[in-house]
């Protein structure tokens, strides 16, 4: 039987990197520890369905710079070296040796990087309906197309400095990502819709969202070369791949052609659930994260 959400008190804390402060959530429990990354545009709230569901394993989730309750900084970056440079003084402040990497949206790759490059400090790679590489099923949705898309920065630019035209756009997005914009409790008004008005304990994350999907291109470039090296078949960490299999995006093709980078992978596609099946599916995901050891 899961444990009550409200009888587990998170230990909320503040953590300096190189480049600021990250704000930090832990829930503590066994080892060893989950640690949740969150892409764009949202922040570690995505979790907040799944955090309870993980006792009685530790958990850990946190923002990035520039997202959600951490730091505005005015050169914020946003390459896997930098996100790691973040991920690797949050372990290390929470003393933490090794990890069950999760990795949603965005952040699959910077999970998959720093697996790579630091396999001693990562127990099992998990990734959540992600990306990697230019793969053949790879569907971009179309808000984070515009906004990657070099040339069409200055209509992005225009579009979501106006407050009206950026709701109609982030409206227009969490249709076809199937959310619910009426849940007071979902991932849209608890977490997306801060990083593009802010609210009473942020800023937006407007800078942030445009620097991350700046990006995305030499990005994708940057996965091709990591796979063409062979480092993630070499890869002796176990590997989950656990897609929502509504997500018309990042569907359940890509997920499968993601597992075909890694040997031996582990893939579950969760039913009833979309971009976010920690949120839609929060026990399913929980009892598959708990099997990583």
């Amino acid at each position: 039987m899961h444990k009550p959400a409200e009888t587990v008190s998170p230990d909320e804390r503040r953590v300096d990197t190189p480049g600021g402060r990250v704000f930090v959530r832990q829930i503590p429990g066994e080892d060893p520890p989950i640690v949740l990354m969150h892409g764009f545009p949202d922040d570690h709230r995505i979790y907040n369905k799944l955090l309870p569901q993980l006792s009685p394993r530790r958990a850990v989730a946190f923002d990035f710079l520039g997202y959600g309750r951490s730091d505005r900084p005015d050169a914020a970056r946003f390459s896997p070296e930098d996100h790691a440079s973040e991920l690797t003084a949050v372990l290390d402040e929470l003393g933490i040796t090794r990890a069950v990497l999760v990795g949603h949206d965005a952040s699959g790759p910077d999970a998959v990087f720093y697996t790579v490059a630091h396999p001693e400090r990562v127990a099992r790679l998990v990734l959540l309906n992600t990306i990697f590489g230019h793969q053949d099923s790879l569907t971009m949705p179309e808000m984070t197309r515009l906004f990657a898309e070099p040339e069409l920065a200055s209509l992005a630019d225009d579009l979501v400095n106006d407050p009206g035209q950026r709701l109609w756009l982030l409206q227009r997005w969490g249709v076809q990502w199937e959310l619910d914009a009426d849940d007071p409790d979902g991932v849209a008004i608890q977490s997306i819709l801060p990083q593009f008005f802010g609210d009473a304990a942020q800023p937006d994350a407007l800078a942030a969202i445009r620097g991350w999907t700046a990006g995305l291109f030499g990005s994708l470039d940057r996965q091709d070369a990591l796979i063409d090296s062979g480092a993630l078949r070499q890869l002796q960490i176990p590997v989950s791949i656990i897609f929502g299999e509504r997500d018309r995006y990042l569907n359940p093709s890509l997920a499968a052609e993601l597992s075909g980078l890694f040997k031996n992978p582990s893939l579950h596609l969760v039913q009833d659930a979309t971009h976010y099946p920690q949120h839609d599916q929060p026990e399913v995901v929980a009892d598959l994260l708990k099997r990583s050891t």
